[in-house]
């Protein structure tokens, strides 16, 4: 009897420092366990997972400036599936849209990029050098004429709040748009990889050009010829100037013989190319 029941209790307490043993085995993939040589690392999302799917944009009121009330969203499909980051491509709308950025009042921006998201038409992905790049893009509705200063609030206030590749900031707008993406690379170039103003409402002045010269900022610029609206010659004006200070690479112009203020139609098509590249392949091209 004596050895039976040192037998049970050897049993007994076998099975239990197997159990504690199984208890402190680290699950499968689980590296929170100290002192284990033998634990699998966590898994992470894919960073080069591919985009299917068009991006998905959403109204937002939200105050960004004083001057910036609401704003269009739109993330690449698989943006929450990722942690890499993304180009930011911001789009300034023209003076017919300006307004508070409440929901009856973003009804009011259209066209460049934002009018193809409304209608599922910007692709998931753009092709450059061999390698897809998925845009972020940004268009803010701004309530009065918008500053450098402005511009500048929102590609802070984004590269804040999103997962944004600082070398691989993009400006680009339509007519008060335009003039307004003239006006932020003549004072922030340092911070964008290139610029598309689109029969841009703004003057020339040795001042802009300078800065974006001294950063060797591309720019492709597009207008019609008989624009009466927006002359053509503020689009030639900058386009000189920059040229004549030798900026590198060469600023680009693209000058339509139409006698409509609207040459933004042409120019965010993305049929519309130039050796082979779209206005948004071409902004892929470069970096900081």
């Amino acid at each position: 009897m004596k050895t039976s029941a040192i037998r049970l209790l050897c049993v007994f307490l076998l099975s239990g420092m197997l159990f504690s043993c199984k208890k402190e085995t680290a699950a499968p993939g689980d590296d929170t366990k100290t002192g284990s040589s033998t634990t699998s690392p966590v898994t992470k999302p894919n960073l080069d997972v591919a985009e299917t799917q068009p991006p998905a944009e959403v109204a937002i009121t939200a105050d960004i400036t004083s001057n910036c009330g609401g704003y269009f969203k739109a993330l690449p499909a698989r943006y929450d599936s990722t942690t890499k980051k993304y180009p930011l491509l911001i789009f300034i709308h023209g003076q017919s849209a300006l307004g508070n950025g409440s929901a009856g009042d973003l009804k009011k921006v259209s066209g460049g990029p934002h009018g193809m998201l409304k209608k599922s038409k910007f692709p998931p992905s753009f092709t450059v050098g061999g390698k897809a790049f998925s845009f972020i893009v940004i268009s803010p509705q701004f309530k009065t004429w918008p500053t450098a200063d402005d511009v500048d609030a929102v590609v802070k206030y984004f590269s804040s709040k999103l997962r944004i590749d600082p070398t691989r900031i993009y400006v680009t707008g339509l007519s008060m748009g335009g003039g307004a993406t003239w006006d932020y690379a003549g004072k922030y170039a340092s911070k964008i990889a290139a610029v598309v103003p689109v029969c841009g409402a703004s003057s020339t002045t040795n001042a802009k050009a300078k800065v974006m010269t001294n950063n060797n900022l591309p720019v492709w610029a597009f207008h019609n010829e008989g624009d009466p609206t927006v002359p053509v010659n503020n689009t030639l004006g900058y386009i000189d100037m920059l040229n004549s200070m030798k900026i590198n690479p060469k600023a680009k112009k693209s000058i339509f013989p139409e006698a409509s203020h609207d040459a933004w139609t042409t120019a965010y098509s993305l049929t519309y190319k130039e050796n082979q590249m779209n206005m948004y392949e071409w902004m892929l091209q470069y970096h900081k």
